[in-house]
């Protein structure tokens, strides 16, 4: 089963908003003043990045809000999944590192 356009960039456009939060957390977390701003700001940027790209992608398909095709239900599903994998394999990654650092 190869990938479509249409489905390559929803999986890109989910995973970046998903980051965005993920650094928008760890930047207000870490931060401090100005720097704090600009990770609530990513934080919100990536929520609403991934909303609008939903519902923007469903209007494109010409299927209505609700019910929503459900092939494009079953890419939003895989997306997630996919995308949590990266980002567990990835955090575990950088808490070796950080641990490794922070030990040295």
């Amino acid at each position: 089963m190869g990938l479509t356009l249409e489905q390559f960039a929803t999986i890109f456009m989910l995973t970046f908003a998903l980051f965005l939060v993920v650094v928008g957390v760890f930047t207000t977390y870490f931060g401090s003043g100005k720097s704090r701003k600009i990770g609530a700001g990513l934080m919100i940027g990536g929520l609403v990045l991934g909303v609008v790209w939903v519902i923007i992608s469903t209007w494109f398909m010409g299927e209505p809000m609700i019910p929503i095709d459900t092939e494009f239900v079953e890419l939003i599903k895989q997306s997630i999944l996919v995308i949590a994998a990266a980002a567990i394999g990835a955090l575990a990654a950088i808490g070796i590192f950080l641990l490794s650092i922070m030990k040295s």
